[in-house]
C-alpha cells in the first residue's frame, strides 16, 4: 500500500558535540553572543532613561513599552533592522535603532508588520537610516502583503541631514508612495498618532487607511512657531493640529482616544475585525491577548499557493538539538578559512522531523541542494557545503580523473545543479531557503575550461527570475559573486539574516590586505621608496582591520543590508515565522527564466 512507503530522507548527524573542538567553538560562540546581546540591550534603551522619563513625563508611553501592550500576550516578536544606524552618527550623539522599532509581531492572532517611533532619540527624527528602515520595512510588508501598523511619534525630519533624508528616490517621500501602494494592492494600515507628528511626516498617517490620535498629540504640516514665521498668524497648537480639533473640524482622525493605553486597545480591537484576501490567514496564532484562535486551521482551506501540511511542534521537530549548531564552527575571523562542516549538520537541526530529500547528492558536491518543510512548509534549500569533496572531473583539460574540491567554493558542476533547482523550485511554487557559507566561484584554468563564467551566469540568471518567496541565512563567509549567486542582498530576498559569525564583503580581510598590499608597495617602488617587512605588515595589518570591520554582521546589519543578526538557534524558529509572512501574498507571476547560458 502506498501508506507504507517511508522515503529514505532522514539525515543521520556525525557532528561530535562532545568533542574538544566543539566545546572551544561553543564556548567563543556563547561568548560572541553574549557580548551581542548586552550591546542589543543597550540598543533598546534608545536615547535613554533620561529621555524615557521625559517622555512619560508627557502622559506618553515609550516605544518599547507600547509594544508590550499591542503585541499579544506571550507571542513571539522578531525585531527586524534592531542595528540599523549602530556607529553611525557620532557627531550627532548616536540614533539608536535608527531611532524607530519595526517588526513581525502578531496582533489578535494576526501578523503584522509593525513600524514605531522612538520619541526618546532626537524626538523620534528621521535621520537618513530611520527613512531607509522604514522602508525596508514597508518593502517586506508590500512584498508579503502583511497588514501594517505605524506607531507615529515623531518632530518629523533632521534638519541637519535633510539633505540625505528628504530628496532621493529611495528617501523619505518614499515612505508615502509606498503607503498609496499598498493601499492599492489591499494591504491594511493602520496608524496610531500618539505625539508629535509634523511637517512632511503628517502625510503618513493620512496615507493609510485608518488613523488613531491621542489627545495631547500634534498633526500639522506646520507648528505654530513656523505658521507665525511664515504667516504671522498665532496659533495654540492645539487650536492649529490636535486631537480634538482633526477629530470635531478637519474630520482627519477617525478615531480620538484619551491616552496611550485606550488608543493600543482601540488598534487591538480594529486589527482583530481585519479580513483576509487570502481565506484561512485571518488568525494563525494566539488569539486575543493569548488566548486560543476559534479560526479553523489555515491547511485546512489550503489558502496558500504553496505546500503546506498539518503541523505539530512536538512531532515534527528536528531530531536533534539546536544547540549543537553553537560548537559547529570557529566564530573567530581570523580562523574562518579552517571551518569545515557538513552542512546537513545545520539542515537536520532546521527541517521538520531531520527529513530532507536531497537532490543530485553525487553531482557537483560543493553545493547541497533539496526539499525539506519548515514549519509544515515545504521549502527548497541551496546550501555551501563547507566539507572538502571529490569529485569526478567532466570537462576540460582533466577530464575522467578524480579531483578535490574545497569546501566553500562553487564549482561550474555545483552551479549548473543549483540552477536547475532553482528553476525546478519555481515550476513546482516551492519557496527557497539559501544557507550561506562561500568562499566564491572557482577559478583557473581547469575552471575556465569548464565553463565556470556560463554556469554562473545561469545559476545568477535563475536566482534573479525566481517568482517564489527567498530568504537567505548568512551563515559564515559570504563573499564576491558567491554572494550574488546565493541570493545576495541585490536579489531580492524577502528577508536577509546573519548569524553572528557571518562575515559579508567581495573578499575577506586577509585576501584584500594581500591584494592590496602588493598594489601600495609597488605604488611606493614606484616612488622610489622601499619598504622593509615591518613596514608591509603594518600596512597588512592596517588594511585587513579594516576589511574585517565592514565584513562583520553589525556594520552590514547598521546599514540594512541584513534584516536581523539571529542566534543560530533560533533559525528554525525565525524561517517558520518568515514563510508565515512570505505565505500571506498568495500571488505568483509566471516564471519566465530568460535565455539561459547553455
Amino acid at each position: 500500500m502506498a501508506g507504507d512507503l517511508k522515503a529514505a530522507n532522514r539525515l543521520e548527524s556525525k557532528l561530535e558535540s562532545g568533542s574538544v573542538r566543539a566545546g572551544a567553538n561553543r564556548a567563543a560562540m556563547v561568548a560572541l553572543l553574549g557580548g551581542m546581546r548586552a550591546e542589543e540591550d543597550i540598543i533598546r534603551q534608545g536615547g535613554g532613561e533620561k529621555a524615557a522619563e521625559a517622555q512619560r513625563a508627557k502622559g506618553r508611553l515609550t516605544v518599547r513599552e507600547r509594544l508590550a501592550l499591542l503585541l499579544d500576550r506571550d507571542s513571539e516578536w522578531t525585531e527586524l533592522g534592531l542595528w540599523a544606524a549602530h556607529g553611525m552618527y557620532a557627531e550627532f550623539g548616536g540614533a539608536p535603532g535608527a531611532g524607530v522599532v519595526t517588526g513581525l509581531g502578531r496582533v489578535e492572532g494576526r501578523l503584522c508588520m509593525i513600524v514605531a517611533n522612538d520619541a526618546t532619540v532626537k524626538a523620534g527624527a528621521f535621520f537618513p537610516m530611520t527613512a531607509k528602515k522604514v522602508l525596508r520595512a514597508q518593502t517586506i510588508a508590500l512584498e508579503n502583503r502583511i497588514p501594517t501598523l505605524y506607531l507615529v511619534d515623531s518632530s518629523g525630519v533632521f534638519l541637519p541631514l535633510q539633505e540625505d533624508v528628504f530628496p532621493d528616490q529611495d528617501d523619505f517621500g518614499r515612505v508615502f508612495r509606498n503607503n498609496a501602494v499598498m493601499s492599492s494592492l489591499g494591504v491594511p494600515q493602520i496608524t496610531a498618532i500618539m505625539g508629535m507628528c509634523v511637517a512632511g511626516g503628517a502625510y503618513l498617517p493620512v496615507m493609510t487607511d485608518t488613523v488613531l490620535m491621542t489627545e495631547g498629540s500634534g498633526l500639522f504640516l506646520a507648528g505654530p512657531a513656523l505658521v507665525q514665521a511664515a504667516i504671522g498668524q498665532k496659533t495654540p497648537a492645539e487650536e492649529l493640529g490636535g486631537a480634538q480639533m482633526h477629530a470635531e473640524i478637519s474630520g482627519t482622525v477617525d478615531f480620538k482616544e484619551p491616552n496611550d493605553h485606550l488608543c493600543i486597545a482601540r488598534l487591538r480591537s480594529l486589527v482583530g475585525k481585519l479580513g483576509s484576501r487570502v481565506p484561512g490567514a485571518r488568525a494563525q496564532g494566539p488569539g486575543p491577548r493569548g488566548q486560543s484562535s476559534l479560526a479553523p486551521e489555515p491547511w485546512a482551506l489550503n489558502p496558500e499557493p504553496f505546500s503546506r501540511i498539518a503541523f505539530d511542534a512536538e512531532r515534527d521537530k528536528p531530531r536533534f538539538a539546536a544547540e549543537d549548531l553553537y560548537g559547529l564552527m570557529d566564530p573567530d575571523p581570523a580562523k574562518a578559512s579552517t571551518n569545515s562542516y557538513d552542512v546537513r549538520e545545520v539542515i537536520a537541526r532546521m527541517v521538520d522531523r531531520s527529513e530532507f530529500d536531497e537532490y543530485k547528492a553525487e553531482f557537483g558536491r560543493t553545493l547541497v541542494c533539496g526539499y525539506a518543510r519548515i514549519g509544515g512548509r515545504a521549502v527548497g534549500i541551496v546550501s555551501n557545503q563547507k566539507q572538502h569533496q571529490q569529485q569526478t572531473v567532466a570537462m576540460g583539460p582533466q577530464a575522467g580523473t578524480k579531483r578535490t574540491e574545497f569546501g566553500g567554493v562553487i564549482y561550474t558542476e555545483s552551479a549548473q545543479k543549483a540552477a536547475r533547482f532553482i528553476m525546478d523550485c519555481n515550476q513546482q511554487l516551492v519557496p527557497l531557503v539559501f544557507l550561506h557559507d562561500v568562499n566564491g566561484f572557482m577559478v583557473g584554468k581547469d575552471a575556465e575550461w569548464s565553463g565556470i563564467i556560463r554556469a554562473g551566469a545561469k545559476m545568477v540568471s535563475a536566482v534573479s527570475t525566481s517568482v517564489v518567496p527567498k530568504i537567505t541565512v548568512i551563515l559564515g563567509g559570504s563573499f564576491g559573486a558567491g554572494h550574488y549567486a546565493m541570493c545576495g542582498k541585490a536579489y531580492d530576498p524577502r528577508f536577509l539574516f546573519a548569524w553572528p559569525t557571518a562575515r559579508y564583503a567581495v573578499m575577506s580581510g586577509a585576501s584584500a590586505a594581500n591584494t592590496l598590499v602588493e598594489v601600495r608597495v609597488k605604488q611606493l617602488e614606484r616612488a622610489g621608496k622601499v619598504l622593509s617587512a615591518e613596514e608591509k605588515a603594518g600596512i597588512y595589518d592596517e588594511i585587513k582591520a579594516t576589511y574585517d570591520a565592514q565584513a562583520d554582521p553589525r556594520y552590514g546589519a547598521a546599514r540594512l543590508w541584513i534584516d536581523a543578526i539571529i542566534d543560530p538557534v533560533k533559525t528554525r524558529e525565525v524561517l517558520m515565522t518568515a514563510l508565515e509572512a512570505c505565505a500571506m501574498n498568495p500571488e505568483v507571476p509566471k516564471f519566465n527564466p530568460g535565455v539561459l547560458q547553455t
